[in-house]
């Protein structure tokens, strides 16, 4: 496959290519098999292979997604590909946007801004097809010689023990075997995996359906995310109007439980709702057409446990939610930032299995706060009995007037990252801080400059998985301070004797006093970060023991 920037990801075709293990006579074992070469399963091989693991990665398929499916990307989901090294070409391929408005038949409510602040080096969210998004992680990994990428390789068999998993794999020569320690399943909402192990995800499902389509059309719009209850163009239902690259708007409209999927998808259902929709914005001339459509069901559920032995879950085939909030395909990539630096930490010897059993901790924790504010906003949105409506109508009415009931407002809570507050691996503060950056929590970005004079941001000068000189599951000290206030912190980082690779923040500059309002830090204060960026402790002034402790908890090494 030949990258090209005018390359039509949605005509693309891989090619199947039999592989040397498909002759051997005995099943050739791999560290780490990844089933599914969507966003989350090529997020991960490639995480993995920076970490200096070798990867298998499986598709059934030879194609990537159709139509624009998942296509809001959220801050800290590109800051994880930044890491991944894509991130920059999605923002300049994508619509970078931040402002959301919300109306209530032919009315205004409110507006809202999801990043007010300056200093930020990713925008609140872009909007960017999947199918791009999927195109430039697969070539992403093709460049990468620790993946091996396998088209037209389907699953129908698994069985495990304590030592690893055996697969069955069907292909278009037949059948072969292969062993791994791990398997990472990332195969889905309609995961075969889950189902080969007998597993189910549970929750609720939602008796509605909305059609979305892909309308292609040069109508001069702002790039915001607009939503609308009950509007005059579509009664008595709700749309929602988003901008994506290639000149492409995603409309959602929903429509009822009673509506026929399949007549909802011609061309001659879809035309007159669209028409309706730009007429209702003064754009009556504006020509467009589809470019693809689908009517859908969604359920909020999940896994219960993420962790099934040898076999670890992520994404869609763990855990699923409404598509109010742009939360599932977020929330997928970072199941796979959580997961590989703990792979990797295990097959490197830095770590046990109990690390493993961390992250279905962390992430179903994850998984049921991006459900409860999914299923939320699902119940304002479909109101399913009559006084469920009345109020629904009523606080959006107060909200034109009202900042209280604009707080009751729910057409979707933007995807944000989980705060794992009550993660095993988290070292509780013993000082006094202020703010957001709770052991737990996603690092925050800042403008920078390094003691050694650099300008820059700051998660960018956090530990790299790609740099060969380090272990793999690195951890970073971010030390505020000059100098003189900083010495006793790097001394003590020295005493531990733990592989941490030092960021310094001097803190006495503009851009320093930024970052160090947002650490609340002070001269002296240390954040120990995780290699997927997370808070794991933090110390006003800390000692070697507290340092060496910090990392063991947060690797999950048991101490007598």
């Amino acid at each position: 496959m030949n990258a090209s920037p005018a390359i039509d990801y949605q005509s693309l075709r891989f090619d199947y290519r039999r592989h040397p293990d498909q002759s051997a006579e005995a099943p050739a074992r791999h560290p780490v098999v990844v089933v599914g070469a969507g966003p989350v399963g090529l997020a991960l091989a490639i995480d993995l292979a920076q970490r200096g693991q070798p990867v298998v990665v499986l598709d059934n398929d030879c194609t990537l997604s159709t139509g624009s499916r998942a296509i809001c990307f959220a801050k800290r989901t590109l800051e994880i590909f930044d890491r991944l090294g894509c991130g920059q070409r999605m923002v300049d391929k994508g619509v970078s946007w931040k402002v959301g408005r919300v109306y209530f038949r032919d009315q205004e409510v409110y507006r809202f801004d999801l990043l007010p602040e300056e200093g930020h080096a990713r925008p609140a969210f872009i909007n960017l097809q999947q199918y791009y998004v999927e195109g430039y992680l697969s070539e992403r990994a093709a460049e990468m010689p620790g993946i091996d990428l396998r088209w037209n390789n389907k699953v129908v068999g698994i069985s495990q023990d304590a030592s690893g998993a055996m697969l069955d794999i069907e292909t278009p020569d037949g059948h072969y075997r292969l062993a791994a320690d791990y398997v990472a399943a990332c195969d889905g909402s309609r995961s075969n995996l889950r189902q080969l192990l007998g597993q189910e995800a549970r929750g609720r499902s939602f008796r509605d359906r909305f059609l979305i389509a892909d309308v292609r059309m040069d109508a001069d719009l702002p790039t915001e995310r607009r939503f609308w209850f009950d509007p005059p163009f579509h009664p008595g239902q709700s749309v929602l109007l988003h901008k994506q690259a290639d000149a492409m708007w995603r409309v959602d409209f929903q429509l009822g439980w009673e509506a026929d999927p399949v007549e909802e998808r011609k061309p001659e259902r879809i035309m007159p709702r669209v028409r309706a929709l730009l007429d209702s914005l003064g754009h009556a001339g504006v020509q467009f057409e589809i470019g693809w459509a689908s009517v859908y069901t969604f359920a909020c559920q999940r896994m219960e446990r993420f962790r099934q032995g040898r076999v670890l879950f992520a994404g869609d085939s763990a855990h699923g939610v409404s598509p109010f909030g742009a939360r599932g395909a977020n929330s997928g990539v970072q199941d796979s930032d959580n997961l590989a630096w703990k792979l990797a930490a295990v097959l490197n010897g830095e770590a046990g299995e109990a690390l493993l059993d961390s992250y279905g901790g962390e992430r179903e924790y994850a998984a049921d706060e991006n459900i409860r504010h999914s299923t939320r906003a699902t119940d304002f949105i479909t109101p399913k009995s009559e006084v469920s409506r009345l109020f629904r109508d009523a606080v959006l009415e107060l909200s034109k007037r009202h900042p209280f009931a604009r707080a009751l407002v729910n057409s979707g809570r933007l995807s944000v990252p989980a705060t794992l507050r009550e993660s095993p691996l988290n070292t509780p503060d013993v000082d006094a801080f202020g703010g957001a950056m709770v052991p737990g929590a996603p690092a925050a970005d800042a403008p920078v400059r390094t003691a050694d004079g650099r300008a820059g941001w700051l998660l960018n000068e956090l530990c790299p998985p790609s740099d060969k000189g380090r272990s793999p599951t690195c951890f970073t000290a971010l030390v505020f301070g000059a100098d003189d206030a900083a010495r006793p912190a790097l001394d003590a980082i020295a005493a531990a004797d733990r592989p941490l690779h030092v960021v310094r923040v001097a803190g006495d500059d503009e851009q320093g006093r930024l970052a160090a309002e947002r650490y609340d830090a002070r001269p002296g204060t240390v954040y120990l970060l995780r290699p997927d960026q997370h808070v794991a402790a933090r110390w006003r002034s800390p000692t070697a023991p507290q340092i060496r402790a910090a990392v063991d908890r947060a690797l999950a090494i048991a101490k007598d």
